[in-house]
């Protein structure tokens, strides 16, 4: 079976040798780069299966490259883990927002790299969710074509919204979606509603799910993801 590429964009030479040196130990094809000019070089020879991006590069920073592979519907499915430096917390939801599927700041465990890694590609493989697929995680029960929610075998009472966020969070239990990711889920890009809207109906979301609300995970600065 093909080893997985990764690409590794990081212009800090120790870094990249430190992230190569524990991807290549769990069995990964890696390239590395010290640019975003040479990175799109890389891309168009040999498409990665996913990228590291380190924010902070000379010429187009991390955020720019992201923007522009993120555009481009020939890499646009491209999976990408931002890589930052602790205090660019507004540069990781600009990159969550662009498309990045994840982030890890530096200085950061190898074996929680790894875990971030294999997480990512689980996901990129993964079948799409089956809108009519029922759900089960620990005592809860989604079912989308019921339009069903169960807790510990007793029926919850949610709206449409509720039901859609909880569906689409239940479904991908594990990802973290911002806000405005969720608004546009379940409402479409063009619903004139505020992100922090979203904050109000997790909470009425939570509220309705009782102890199972506790699946909700608010990810700070960033968005909710449910546990998997």
């Amino acid at each position: 079976m093909p080893k997985e590429h990764i690409l590794v964009v990081e212009d800090d030479a120790d870094i990249l040798e430190l992230i190569a040196y524990n991807l290549t130990q769990q069995g990964y094809a890696v390239t590395g780069v010290e640019s975003g000019e040479e990175a799109f070089a890389i891309i168009d020879k040999n498409r990665p299966d996913l990228i590291l991006l380190d924010i902070m590069l000379p010429g187009a920073d991390g955020l720019e490259v992201c923007r522009m592979l993120k555009r481009d519907t020939q890499t646009d499915d491209i999976p990408i883990i931002m890589v930052t430096a602790r205090g660019e917390e507004s540069d990781v939801i600009v990159g969550l927002e662009l498309g990045a599927d994840d982030y890890i700041t530096k200085p950061f465990s190898p074996k929680v790299l790894v875990a971030r890694v294999r997480a990512i590609l689980r996901r990129a493989q993964a079948v799409p969710l089956d809108d009519e697929a029922e759900i089960r995680i620990h005592d809860l029960i989604v079912r989308p074509g019921r339009h069903e929610a169960l807790v510990a075998g007793e029926r919850v009472d949610l709206t449409v919204t509720e039901f859609r966020l909880l569906h689409l969070l239940a479904g991908h239990p594990g990802w973290v979606y911002t806000r405005y990711q969720i608004v546009d889920v379940i409402h479409g890009s063009d619903y004139p509603v505020t992100d922090r809207s979203i904050d109000v109906q997790i909470a009425g979301l939570r509220k309705k799910l009782g102890e199972a609300g506790d699946y909700i995970e608010t990810v700070r600065g960033v968005g909710y993801r449910f546990k998997d």
